[in-house]
């Protein structure tokens, strides 16, 4: 049967090997066995029902929550050369009807509908599957059942009824986020028996996570949006009217920006949606109420104008950047107003509870944002994953510090708490410390000598500078509902002296390469992206169904001649070369004509992109010490080998991305390096 699946794998979808761990999912569910499936956007969760349904005798039942994404699967499937089909409200009876009687006659494989259209209504699908061999239920974006979830829509409940009306049939349950409460409630709520478990690695390591602060934000979206001209991204913010108003400024100054929300009439949504799907507009400006249908592969940044509820939004809206595998940026722009203001929306009337779970979220989220330390290494240990301390790839990571005394601006913020009685918040210690004129500051404070003493400094910065004091445990904050400031046994050791305070201060960012341009035609990449997009026009379909920017880039770097060069790229299976291989050829040989160009196959079969070299636990051992900030030689002398082997051992880390090629060579070597690979 996997020998089955292999051929399907390559010969239908065009790609060469399962990743990890589709092939145990894809078994499992032949064996008949029911499966909870975590797996990150981008991970290949679709191929893990879609080819056992392909395999077995019968029907594969999906049910997914949004008809976009319905309709853009069953595309990229037809496209595919499999037979699928979706039922949802925008069909007439008789064309539902049409569907149903070609998945009863065995014409259709893959049958899409949403949880209320299965379990629903005066007739619901439910009772006529009884009429098919259904071979399985796939329940996509599964969280959606569990009210602890970010996500939760009643209608998941119902399906339950699934396992009471076919016992035998395995389910496969599918999500990209969930923690452990979450997964614990997809189990009992779809009533999965004994499933199998599979939870992937919550890394994605394309994307490279940025936390700025909120002033200015909208001048730093321009400067951000200038640097991907012609990227495809998504611009998320709180309310209806922010995306409204962030929608025509940017139309303003000149980007393709289109807004979405709950409450545009259902036409525009569609239509505006479309737009952003075929890529005739650039930039979706969009509440929530956007993202969890959108199939699209190419959306290369997302960023958030405000702040997200929790880690798990943040992680799936994140997560719609680089799902081609290609470099995506997830930007936010943070502040503490934000935290504020979300604190009144969490809470769940009549439900205590649920509330203070949204409220300890909303605390993760914050602390996530606040944090000196790697981004990506907190996300994968929220998720219950480990992960080291660099990852290479995040604000944090790509910054040099240095460690400067601040002990004067310590003295001055913790002589204002003193003078206050420790008897104030945080922001009426700021507002008195800046000498501000507000009547919330009493005559009597205002004659006091360290009014005013901190004006030096902007209120933004007093507000991180004062949050670096309560995780060094240089004060502490007591109350709930109105915390107040108090000192420690460190503070008086700082005010009078004895001891000095030091902070990280941030010395500049390391500049990351595009790994996408490695040895890529960036002029062929463009002409090969015009004729994807006629040829999606021709089928009525958006340009990334029809070929990802990650085949396109492997067109564009390795310049294949023929219709078998073309199956040895990811993307391409034997129905996409029938049906588009003469067309990207015929681009891609004028080209290389043109430029006087070889094929450069032959480095595809050397090149390995999902494997770099193996990490093992000498190199492991050379590489904590490397983090510690020894040098290549103290390295080499604390272990008694030479500076070569060391070298060999942080070279796998490089290969891996974990540590940026520019901490060993200058940016003209890179560049003579990179033109070397492409010669």
């Amino acid at each position: 049967m996997i020998s089955k699946a292999k051929h399907i794998l390559q010969d239908t979808f065009g790609f060469l090997e399962f990743r990890k761990p589709q092939e145990e999912i894809i078994q499992a569910v032949l064996d008949g066995k029911d499966c909870l499936t975590i797996m990150p956007t981008g991970g290949g969760k679709s191929i893990c029902f879609q080819i056992p349904a392909l395999i077995k005798e019968g029907l594969g039942l999906v049910v997914s929550p949004l008809i976009a994404l319905m309709k853009d699967q069953v595309d990229a499937l037809r496209l595919h050369g499999i037979e699928a089909a979706f039922i949802n409200s925008t069909q007439s009876p008789q064309e539902q009807a049409q569907i149903l009687q070609d998945a009863k006659v065995g014409r259709i494989k893959l049958l899409y509908c949403a949880p209320e259209r299965l379990i629903g209504g005066s007739q619901p699908l439910l009772h006529w599957l009884k009429e098919c061999t259904v071979n399985l239920f796939a329940i996509d974006e599964a969280h959606c059942i569990s009210q602890w979830g970010h996500d939760f829509r009643p209608e998941y409940l119902d399906l339950q009824q699934i396992t009471q009306a076919f016992p035998e049939v395995p389910i496969m349950a599918l999500t990209a986020t969930a923690d452990q409460l979450t997964r614990k409630d997809i189990q009992e709520k779809l009533g999965l028996r004994n499933p199998k478990i599979f939870i992937s690695s919550f890394n994605r390591g394309n994307i490279r996570y940025t936390i700025e602060p909120k002033s200015q934000s909208y001048a730093r979206l321009i400067d951000f949006l200038h640097q991907h001209q012609n990227d495809s991204g998504i611009v998320y913010c709180l309310s209806r009217k922010s995306v409204e108003d962030t929608a025509e400024k940017l139309k303003n100054d000149g980007f393709n920006a289109l807004p979405y929300h709950a409450g545009l009439p259902q036409e525009i949504r569609k239509k505006h949606q479309d737009s952003f799907q075929k890529d005739d507009i650039q930039l979706m400006v969009a509440t929530i109420a956007f993202g969890m249908g959108i199939d699209k592969s190419n959306v290369r940044f997302v960023v958030h104008m405000d702040l997200p509820k929790n880690i798990e939004s943040y992680y799936q809206e994140t997560g719609r950047a680089g799902r081609d595998g290609l470099p995506g940026e997830a930007l936010l722009f943070y502040s503490s107003n934000d935290v504020r203001k979300l604190q009144s929306f969490i809470q769940v009337e009549g439900n205590p509870q649920q509330s203070r779970i949204q409220e300890k979220k909303l605390q993760q989220m914050t602390d996530f944002c606040e944090r000196e330390a790697c981004r990506r290494k907190y996300l994968l240990n929220y998720f219950g994953e480990s992960f080291p301390d660099y990852c290479g790839n995040c604000d944090y990571c790509l910054r040099t510090f240095e460690l400067i005394d601040a002990t004067e601006n310590a003295q001055k913020a913790l002589s204002a708490v003193v003078r206050l009685n420790e008897n104030y918040g945080m922001n009426h210690v700021i507002d008195f410390l800046k000498g501000s004129r507000s009547k919330k500051i009493p005559e009597w404070q205002k004659k006091l000598k360290t009014y005013g003493i901190g004006d030096h400094m902007t209120k933004e910065n007093w507000q991180a500078f004062f949050r670096q004091l309560l995780k060094d445990d240089v004060l502490v904050q007591n109350g709930q509902d109105m915390p107040i400031l108090g000192l420690t046994e460190k503070s008086w050791d700082i005010l009078k002296g004895k001891k000095t305070y030091q902070i990280k201060h941030d010395k500049g960012k390391e500049e990351r390469s595009d790994t996408r341009n490695g040895h890529m035609e960036n002029e062929l990449f463009e002409k090969l992206r015009t004729t994807r997009r006629k040829l999606a026009e021709k089928e009525q379909v958006p340009p990334f169904v029809v070929l990802s920017d990650a085949s396109l880039t492997e067109l564009a770097s390795y310049l294949p001649q023929n219709s078998h060069e073309l199956l040895g790229l990811s993307g391409f299976g034997k129905v996409k070369v029938e049906k588009y291989g003469e067309d990207f050829l015929r681009v891609i040989t004028a080209y290389c004509l043109e430029k006087q160009l070889r094929t450069r196959m032959h480095y595809k079969q050397r090149r390995n992109f999902t494997n770099p070299r193996k990490v093992t636990d000498t190199k492991k051992e050379s590489f904590d010490l490397y983090q510690e900030g020894k040098t290549i030689e103290e390295i080499a002398n604390i272990r008694s080998l030479t500076a070569n082997t060391i070298l060999t051992h942080l070279a796998a880390y490089v290969g891996q991305g974990t540590i940026p090629l520019s901490r060993f060579v200058d940016q003209k070597t890179e560049k003579l390096i990179a033109k070397a690979i492409a010669e």
